[in-house]
């Protein structure tokens, strides 16, 4: 297996991107910050809809557009960044922005600016709306045009993973440095409410009872990575609240479900997570960890721990692993039977039966950072950030049985209903 791509020493980075900061302030020109246009006019509705799958390709600003089953095929390309100059004006004039937009470069962007982390459709098909860390806002894009429909800026400096609601008329986003979620009208962009978390709310989950679920991480760009360290994280915990109301129903510190399990030694930083069918179990990965486990939400408290092969040219050097990741993404078939495990770090993903905790065939993979179920149901479909593509892996028999290009460093795949016709945006 090839080994993971180092990241170079983070804290020099962060000093070299602030240095940096100084600089540009200094010689930005322009009389004043950029406002937002008028919103474009949606699409028309198209006649019919189709299943497609939308892939976002974080480092160079766009979102292919794929098939959702069979092999995969690209469809089209949507630039995800057509504000790019305007947004780059409005942070060059503003020293506060400027900094955290070079932290986020040199820190969770690994020396790039992050330009799409999440995306998902309208229920109408038209639009793709998409969460971008770099310039710390939601916005919604016409796929037939590629214009902006609306813009929403997040609390603080960047905007992380989103969730849509099942009737798909709400989106959640997480505003990491703000320790906020925010809840909008997928339509309009209108912000609906918002809910407080715990430090850097990263993963946000719907369920079918009408609960919010959201998974704070801490702090994963410093070098203080050793176990001893990890009171230094911050706090981390998942927030479970109304998803009508927003308030608060349960807060859930896995530090202290850790601790009673007798794994104390692993961080209880939660990342990507499934949920079973039914929703009464949860499948969790945790910062560093090689593995996952599985948490019962009736009885509150974890039940079972599985740790996964590694890699053994992976680094042991915690601090050289992306934002403590070391497998960083999960999904479920929808029969429940089998999870699918993106081993980022270990460059590899496989299918696990869920009833023994066995895992089948390592399938090679370069730096996979997320997991998800394609349209049929019968296959995993894994991001490989580290050669640009997506790979399709048969849930039946753990083997990999496609595999697209796709843009610089994929990272969220999620399902999608796209106009018929839809070939890619006018004048693309």
């Amino acid at each position: 297996m090839p080994s993971p791509r180092p990241s170079s020493t983070r804290p020099r980075r962060l000093a070299a991107a602030l240095a940096v900061a100084v600089a540009l302030v200094a010689t930005a020109g322009g009389t004043g910050s950029a406002v937002p246009g008028p919103a474009a006019p949606a699409a028309s509705a198209a006649t019919g809809l189709r299943e497609a799958m939308f892939v976002g390709n974080n480092w160079d600003g766009t979102a292919d557009v794929i098939a959702a089953r069979g092999d995969f095929h690209r469809i089209g390309r949507v630039n995800v960044i057509p504000d790019k100059e305007e947004r780059l004006r409005e942070i060059y004039l503003n020293p506060i922005k400027l900094a955290f937009f070079l932290g986020v470069r040199s820190g969770p962007g690994e020396g790039h600016d992050q330009f799409v982390d999440d995306m998902y459709a309208t229920p109408d098909g038209s639009s793709m709306v998409v969460s971008r860390p770099s310039f710390a806002d939601v916005v919604s894009l016409d796929l037939r045009t590629g214009r902006i429909n609306w813009r929403f800026p997040v609390a603080g400096y960047r905007a992380d993973h989103m969730a849509v609601s099942p009737d798909g008329t709400r989106v959640a986003v997480s505003a990491s440095t703000a320790n906020t979620v925010h809840v909008l009208d997928i339509g309009t962009g209108r912000e609906i409410g918002s809910f407080k978390t715990g430090d850097k709310p990263h993963e946000n989950v719907f369920t079918s009872d009408g609960l919010l679920w959201n998974m704070s991480i801490g702090e994963v760009t410093t070098a203080l990575d050793a176990p001893w360290l990890d009171w230094t994280k911050g706090d981390r915990r998942i927030t479970v609240v109304d998803a009508t109301t927003f308030r608060t129903v349960r807060v859930i510190d896995m530090r202290e479900r850790l601790d009673a399990f007798g794994r104390g030694d692993l961080s209880d930083a939660v990342r990507p997570v499934a949920f079973t069918p039914d929703e009464k179990k949860l499948y969790l990965q945790v910062s560093f960890y090689n593995g996952l486990l599985e948490y019962d939400i009736t009885t509150d408290r974890i039940t079972r721990a599985k740790v996964l092969p590694g890699n053994p040219k992976t680094d042991p050097d915690r601090t050289t692993w992306v934002n403590d990741s070391r497998h960083h993404g999960l999904s479920m078939s929808p029969d429940g039977s089998k999870l699918c495990v993106a081993g980022t770090m270990d460059d590899y993903a496989t299918v696990v039966d869920r009833a023994t905790l066995q895992e089948g065939p390592l399938v090679e993979a370069s730096k996979p950072y997320w997991a998800t179920v394609s349209g049929d149901g019968r296959s995993c479909v894994i991001s490989e950030s580290g050669t640009d593509r997506v790979t399709a892996i048969d849930f039946a028999t753990g083997r990999r049985v496609a595999s697209v290009d796709v843009g610089d460093h994929p990272q969220r795949v999620r399902l999608a209903r796209i106009p018929a016709d839809w070939t890619g945006p006018s004048g693309s």
